[in-house]
C-alpha cells in the first residue's frame, strides 16, 4: 500500500502555468494604489496606470502621446525642466512633494519618486514616476499644525490674561492696604474722608472682577438664567446714566442721551439689561479722553429697539474691530496700557444680549475717531401701565425701608470659620441693633444654636472639617432647627453653589463681598418673616 500511494502521487502531479513576464509586471503595475507613469526625455507619456487615472482622473488613451505638462499647475511650470535636467544626469529623484492638477481641475498634493529609465546600452531614455497622492496626509498635518498653532495662541493668551488679572486684582489691593496701614496709624479726620472713599472704591472694583469672571464661566457653561418681564429701557439708561456721570464729570466728559418714542417695552431681564448697559458706558467712559463726549442714543428699528452708545474716545483701528466681543481680547495688551481691565465686559454684553434674542455690533472710523456699540432688542407691543410705576415705586420703598432698618431685638448667629469675617457682620448688624453671636465651626455654631436660639442664622460654606452644607443639615435635625431662617453667606458664588445651597436647607444664597445695606434687609426681612410665621 505505501509503494502504491507512491505511485499514485507521481501520477496526479500538475504541470506548473506560465505568466510571461510581460503579462506579471503589467499586471502588478495595474494593481497598484499609486499612480505608476512613463515617459520619454521630451516629456511624452508613454504608458499609464489604473492608479494613475484614479489619482489624476484622465484615461491611458487621454494622457499617453500627451506631455507630462498637462497636469503641472500654471505656476510649477518650470518644475518639469528641473526634473528633466536631474534625468539627464542620472539622478534620481526620491519623494518630491509637489502639487498636480486633476482633470477636474482640483489641486492634489503629491509624492513623487522620479527614476531614469535606460536602453540595453545604458544611456537614459526616459523616466519612470510613481506618484502617490498626499492630500489627505497634508491636510491633516496642515490642521495639526493649526491646532499646534491655536494651542501656542491660547497659552500666550493665559499668560497675558494671568498677568494681567494678577495686576488687576494687585492694584486695588495696593490702594486698599496703603490706605489701612495710615488709618490705624493716627488717622486724622482728613485722612478718613479720603482714605475711605478710596477703600471702598478698590474693593467694589475687585468685586467686580470676581464678577466677570463668574459671569463669563456661567455663560460658557450656559448657565445664565433670565428673569423675562416688561422692561422700560429708557428708565435702565436714564438711572444709568445719572449713577455714572460723577465718573464722568470726573474726566471732563459730556454724558448726553436722546430717546425717540420707541411705542413699546423690551422683553428682557432688566438685571442683564442693566449690566449691558453699564459695561457699555464704562468702556465708553474709559475710552473717551478728558473733554470728550459720551451719547446715547434709543430709537426703534422695525419690530426692534436700537441702543447706541457713541463716543469720541480714541476708536477702534480696523485690524481689530473684528475682535472687539471676543473674550481676553484688548487691542493693547501690554504693560504700558493706558487703560486696565481684562478684557470681558463687552464678551459678556455680546453673549448677554444674544440671550435676549439680540443682536449687537460695533463700527469705528478708526483711531481717534470714537466708536458706536449698538445693541438690537426685539420690542412688545404693550405701552407702559401705571401699575409697574405703582410696583416700581413700591419696590424702592422696600429698599429704603431696608436701610434704614432697625434691628432691634434680632438675634443673629453668625458662622464662619474667618475671623474677620464674622467680625465686620457682627459689627454690621450690631449698629442697627442686633445681638449677634459667632461661631468659628459646626460643632460650635451647634452648640451656640442650642443656647442661643437665634432668629436668623448667617452661615459660610467653605469651611475646614465641616462645611455649611452638614451644618445646615445638622442644624434643621435640632429642636428649633426646622424653623430658623438660614443664610448662606460665602464667597462660593456660581450658579450650582446657590442651586446646592437652596437644595441643602438655606432660604437665602448671599455671595460675598456683600454691600451692607443688602445684609441687614435680608436679616431683617428673614426676621419679619420668621415673626409671622410664629
Amino acid at each position: 500500500m505505501p509503494h502504491l500511494s507512491r505511485i499514485e502521487r507521481s501520477d496526479v502531479k500538475e504541470k506548473p502555468s506560465f505568466i510571461s513576464t510581460e503579462l506579471l509586471f503589467t499586471a502588478i503595475v495595474d494593481s497598484s494604489e499609486d499612480a505608476i507613469v512613463s515617459k520619454n526625455l521630451h516629456s511624452i507619456v508613454m504608458s499609464w496606470n489604473q492608479g494613475a487615472e484614479r489619482t489624476f482622473g484622465y484615461s491611458a488613451e487621454e494622457m499617453i502621446g500627451c506631455s507630462i505638462i498637462k497636469l503641472l499647475p500654471p505656476d510649477r511650470l518650470d518644475e518639469e525642466a528641473q526634473i528633466l535636467a536631474r534625468l539627464h544626469r542620472g539622478e534620481r529623484v526620491e519623494h518630491f512633494e509637489t502639487v498636480r492638477q486633476r482633470k477636474d481641475g482640483r489641486l492634489i498634493d503629491v509624492s513623487l519618486t522620479i527614476s531614469p529609465i535606460r536602453d540595453a546600452t545604458g544611456v537614459i531614455v526616459g523616466a519612470s514616476k510613481i506618484a502617490r497622492d498626499i492630500t489627505e496626509q497634508k491636510e491633516a498635518l496642515r490642521r495639526l499644525a493649526q491646532a499646534h498653532e491655536q494651542l501656542k495662541r491660547a497659552d500666550t493668551m493665559k499668560a497675558e490674561f494671568l498677568a494681567t488679572l494678577s495686576h488687576e486684582l494687585r492694584t486695588p489691593l495696593n490702594a486698599i492696604l496703603g490706605w489701612v496701614q495710615i488709618l490705624k496709624n493716627g488717622a486724622t479726620a482728613d485722612d478718613l474722608a479720603e482714605g475711605v472713599p478710596i477703600i471702598e472704591r478698590n474693593v467694589r472694583a475687585q468685586a467686580q472682577l470676581i464678577e466677570d469672571l463668574l459671569d463669563m464661566s456661567r455663560i460658557e457653561a450656559g448657565k445664565v438664567s433670565l428673569d423675562i418681564q416688561p422692561v422700560d429701557l429708557a428708565e435702565i439708561v436714564n438711572a444709568s446714566i445719572e449713577t455714572l456721570r460723577p465718573a464722568a464729570q470726573g474726566k471732563d466728559i459730556r454724558l448726553t442721551s436722546a430717546f425717540s418714542s420707541i411705542g413699546g417695552l423690551v422683553v428682557g431681564d432688566r438685571n442683564r439689561l442693566q449690566q449691558i448697559l453699564w459695561n457699555l458706558l464704562i468702556n465708553a467712559v474709559k475710552f473717551t479722553p478728558k473733554g470728550g463726549r459720551v451719547h446715547v442714543v434709543i430709537e426703534r428699528s422695525n419690530s426692534h429697539v436700537d441702543l447706541s452708545v457713541i463716543d469720541s474716545g480714541q476708536g477702534i483701528s480696523p485690524e481689530f474691530l473684528g475682535q472687539v466681543f471676543d473674550r481676553f481680547r484688548q487691542a493693547d495688551s501690554s504693560t504700558t496700557r493706558p487703560q486696565g481691565g481684562l478684557g470681558l465686559g463687552l464678551s459678556i454684553v455680546k453673549h448677554l444680549t444674544e440671550l435676549h434674542g439680540g443682536t449687537v455690533r460695533v463700527a469705528s472710523g478708526g483711531l481717534g475717531l470714537g466708536a458706536t456699540f449698538t445693541i438690537s432688542l426685539p420690542l412688545q407691543s404693550v405701552r407702559h401701565e401705571p401699575e409697574a410705576d405703582a410696583e416700581v415705586r413700591r419696590k424702592g420703598a422696600v429698599d429704603e425701608a431696608a436701610i434704614n432698618a432697625d434691628l432691634d431685638g434680632v438675634k443673629v448667629l453668625v458662622v464662619d470659620d474667618e475671623a474677620d469675617s464674622a467680625g465686620i457682620v457682627q459689627r454690621i448688624l450690631g449698629r442697627s441693633g442686633a445681638e449677634v453671636r459667632t461661631a468659628a465651626s459646626m460643632e460650635d455654631a451647634l452648640t451656640e444654636f442650642a443656647r442661643f436660639a437665634p432668629h436668623v442664622v448667617l452661615s459660610d460654606i467653605g469651611m475646614p472639617g465641616h462645611d455649611g452644607y452638614e451644618l445646615i443639615t445638622r442644624l434643621r435635625a435640632l429642636p428649633g432647627g426646622r424653623t430658623v431662617p438660614a443664610v448662606a453667606l460665602t464667597a462660593l458664588a456660581r450658579t450650582e453653589d446657590r442651586t446646592r445651597a437652596l437644595r441643602a436647607g438655606f432660604q437665602l444664597h448671599v455671595p460675598k463681598p456683600v454691600d451692607s445695606a443688602e445684609l441687614i434687609a435680608v436679616v431683617q426681612n428673614l426676621a419679619a418673616l420668621r415673626a409671622q410665621e410664629s
